[in-house]
């Protein structure tokens, strides 16, 4: 797992070594391994180091120095070096001596010093800043077109929830010292990838977390030797409606798509589904369905009477539920369908239905109002979007970074209940269920986007992730010999 820790801890975790080790080590040491991954990067870019231009934008605090010890060890090796500082009578004293003596240039930070550089590095803030970038940092940034490598966050995204007010960095490469923070997963497209430097940092467990690929796949249930339909997990689905008999065929077809076990299904769409996928089993009620291990319940199936008699009888039962799209409508009108329910409860909203379960959208801060939402309510909460958030009630929180919006499409959001919905038929506990059902179902979506034939993406349908879940399942499990 990819460990997260916020601002507090990571300061309390930095306070015994700062004590501990000569003034100065620490920085050198987060520098030269910062330094590091720029000359690689500038290597991958450009081809070597002698010679290419890297701007750095110094702030007041440790992170422009930070950046300006960088500059001095890339000086070191051949790199033509500029600080650009945005206040230097404020300028991390002993950084600009260093880079000085490395033969770097120091100059005010105007748009006419910036160049045009190879690299730029953003030493603005650090984690203790917060809000959005000062008029002249925003002008800076606005007029470059390099590649940004952000020193431990990107400056004007907030460090603890990635959340952005104003004028910001989007950095190609984010390199962080120490331990990843939850701007790292929180605000992806803002980090770019993220590169970690170990300092030496002892570290408490995490509370948000990110599952690698190797891991997800290692959870993934495959039949054994003894195995059998039943033991693999049956999975009921209540989904689709005469006004919307897809979003059936596409929740029922991911729960077949997702395991090797059995799918019931009960609705009107029978007859759709069916012509799709004939190993599935329909009935005509909950109390005709047979043998369950879990439900998903929701997805385009109304919000009469008749679908909240329904959704009652299944929450009645002692299985693992999943509930989406109808289901979060009329859960938004009683809580009391699933507030203290004893049997494990999956609740899959994306913003908007968010904001009818608890009357405020999520942001700024998504993990603490996904965090709240589940101990509230006693429930797990899978909040959708790039960073996909799954909240236990005891508030751990798993992220799944989608590597993009492919998945923002209608339909998309049944496909994914149904992936769920299977694994949590094999017994598989909730959080991990919908951790894993986020992660193939990103990678589906990223698969159907950019096909086998071609380099270029293209938008893509629900049913093409559909189509590709098999393929995202299988490169899941070839990640467990590499790991």
């Amino acid at each position: 797992m990819r460990s997260c820790h916020p601002v507090e801890v990571v300061r309390a975790a930095e306070a015994p070594l700062l004590a501990s080790l000569p003034e100065g080590t620490l920085m050198r040491r987060a520098a030269y391994g910062l330094a590091r991954i720029v000359a690689t990067e500038l290597r991958e870019r450009t081809g070597g180091l002698v010679g290419r231009r890297v701007s750095l934008l110094v702030g007041s605090g440790d992170n422009g120095g930070d950046a300006l010890w960088a500059g001095a060890f890339l000086r070191r090796r051949g790199v033509d070096v500029t600080a650009l500082l945005l206040e230097p009578d404020r300028a991390h004293p002993a950084g600009v001596r260093a880079l000085r003596r490395a033969g770097g240039r120091v100059v005010p930070a105007t748009r006419d010093h910036l160049g045009d550089p190879d690299l730029v590095l953003d030493g603005i803030v650090g984690i203790s800043g917060r809000g959005p970038l000062r008029p002249l940092a925003a002008d800076l940034v606005e007029a470059i077109s390099a590649p940004i490598v952000a020193v431990d966050t990107p400056s004007g995204v907030d460090p603890d929830t990635g959340a952005i007010d104003g004028p910001a960095v989007t950095a190609a490469v984010t390199v962080t010292f120490g331990a990843y923070k939850p701007v790292h997963a929180l605000a992806p497209a803002s980090c770019g990838r993220v590169e970690l430097v170990d300092i030496g940092l002892v570290l408490p467990e995490a509370r948000l977390v990110a599952a690698e690929p190797a891991e997800i796949g290692a959870i993934w249930p495959v039949p054994g030797a003894d195995d059998d339909k039943y033991s693999q997990g049956v999975v009921g689905i209540r989904a689709g409606s005469a006004r919307y008999p897809g979003a059936g065929v596409l929740c029922t077809g991911a729960a077949v798509a997702a395991t090797s076990g059995m799918v019931r299904y009960i609705g009107s769409g029978a007859p759709e589904v069916l012509a799709r996928f004939p190993e599935v089993v329909t009935s005509a009620s909950v109390a005709e369905t047979g043998r369950v291990q879990a439900w998903v319940v929701g997805p385009g199936a109304g919000t009469d009477d008749v679908a909240c008699a329904t959704l009652r009888d299944i929450l009645a039962t002692d299985l693992p539920v999943l509930v989406d799209a109808d289901g979060l409508t009329l859960v938004a009108r009683e809580p009391g369908l699933v507030q203290g329910r004893s049997a494990p409860t999956l609740l899959t909203p994306h913003a908007g239905e968010f904001a009818r379960l608890t009357g405020r959208r999520p942001e700024p801060d998504r993990a603490a109002a996904v965090r709240a939402l589940a101990a509230d309510w006693g429930v797990h909460v899978l909040l959708k979007g790039r960073a996909t958030l799954v909240a236990r009630p005891d508030g751990y929180v798993f992220v799944n970074d989608a590597g993009g919006s492919w998945a923002s499409t209608a339909g998309a959001g049944d496909v994914l209940a149904g992936i769920i919905g299977s694994l949590l038929s094999s017994g598989m506990p909730v959080d991990l269920a919908a951790a894993a059902g986020a992660r193939a179902h990103a990678l589906a979506a990223n698969l159907a986007a950019h096909g086998s034939t071609s380099p270029a993406a293209a938008p893509v349908s629900a049913s093409g992730i559909l189509s590709h879940i098999g393929d995202a399942i299988r490169l899941l499990r070839t990640h467990i010999a590499g790991s």
